[in-house]
């Protein structure tokens, strides 16, 4: 596929994911659109400079990390166009936006996965902290879920990826597939506990600045409230 085929591929999908993530929040506060920014410079950095390339394309890095932690600490939505965003931009510039269509798609679902396990099944907003092992088991499910489900995403779409627009044969394609399920389980490991901590540090701090979403802080203070 040529380079202007891929670009143009790339804007469709970034078209796409953008306009269904209109329909499904309308709107950003401030305050949102601060934090993705924040979450999509450091995913960008973490990819950078916490990098380790393997053969193939594939590489160990923290760049799903700030994903991850960007929909515990806001919504599905937000995180995966953080990372999504960040991790898109770092393949662009490498030169490769073959690779920038697949990121895109892949952070995004991390993203969505996680916000929705975070805010709708273990519901990390509103629950005590104080109760610390039930608290920590909540957060480290909602971390790990994306980041799992990338593990399946993340090979299969780069398959596709490297057959129909790289243009690979499918043996190679098959054992290429095979090395990144290994790499993007470690560094889903990894990267759950990194999240884990920076939540547990951070949101506590981001609550009493008044810097989370409205729904987020507003589920936090009722708690609180409730418990006191």
């Amino acid at each position: 596929m040529s380079s202007t085929a891929m670009w143009l591929l790339l804007a469709v999908v970034v078209i796409a994911i953008l306009f269904a993530s209109v329909l499904y929040k309308r709107t950003f506060t401030p305050h949102e659109l601060a934090l993705t920014g924040v979450m999509a410079a450091l995913s960008f950095a973490a990819y950078l400079f916490f990098r380790v390339p393997f053969y193939g394309g594939s590489s160990f890095h923290l760049g799903n990390t700030f994903t991850a932690l960007a929909a515990l600490l806001m919504d599905g939505v937000s995180g995966g166009l953080a990372g999504a965003i960040g991790l898109s931009l770092a393949d662009i510039l490498a030169g490769d936006p073959g690779y920038a269509v697949t990121t895109f798609v892949l952070k995004f679902i991390i993203g969505v996965v996680c916000g929705a396990v975070a805010h709708r099944l273990c519901r990390i907003d509103s629950a005590d902290p104080t109760r610390r092992l039930s608290y920590l088991a909540r957060v480290t499910v909602s971390a790990a879920s994306g980041l799992l489900v990338n593990v399946l995403t993340d090979p299969l779409l780069g398959y596709f990826r490297n057959v129909y627009i790289f243009g690979q044969e499918y043996t190679a394609a098959q054992a290429l597939a095979a090395v990144a399920g290994g790499v993007t389980l470690v560094n889903s490991l990894v990267s759950t506990v990194c999240v884990v901590l920076l939540y547990l540090a951070v949101k506590p701090a981001l609550d009493r600045a008044g810097l989370l979403p409205r729904h987020t802080a507003k589920d936090t203070t009722l708690h609180q409230a409730k418990n006191a």
